[in-house]
């Protein structure tokens, strides 16, 4: 994923019912939602698709999650050539970090953080070359 300095590079529904988000989305929007998910660390994701590309993801929030505080909702992506370095200026600034850097193989390495007044949003660099 190509991901300029400081552009949105992807969006993530965050929702408890995988299913009827789907049906809604593929719905209204037009989307279509893989049927199948893969599980990463264990959670549920599907890939959201437009014409002949990935615009999102979408992540069922298990009981764990919500017990945890995750919300149902949208959550966007920010792309950055260094997220560590990122990390450290966001927390300079009086940012939090939700999840530390984090490698996720073949897509990138990613971070969930918060900025001073509690608005959560991801920073990433993607891993293709392009990026």
């Amino acid at each position: 994923m190509t991901n300029p300095q400081g552009s949105w590079i992807w969006y993530e529904l965050m929702t408890p019912d995988a299913q009827a988000s789907r049906a809604f989305y593929e719905a209204v929007v037009g989307w279509r939602i893989d049927a199948d998910s893969y599980a990463p660390g264990g959670a549920e994701y599907r890939i959201l698709h437009a014409g002949d590309g990935d615009v999102g993801g979408m992540l069922t929030l298990g009981p764990d999650m919500i017990a945890g505080g995750a919300k149902a909702g949208w959550l966007g992506y920010v792309g950055v050539d260094n997220v560590d370095a990122s990390v450290e200026r966001l927390k300079a600034a009086g940012g939090s970090v939700h999840v530390p850097p984090t490698d996720i193989p073949g897509v990138g390495r990613f971070a969930m953080v918060a900025d001073p007044q509690g608005i959560v949003f991801y920073i990433m660099r993607g891993a293709s070359p392009e990026s």
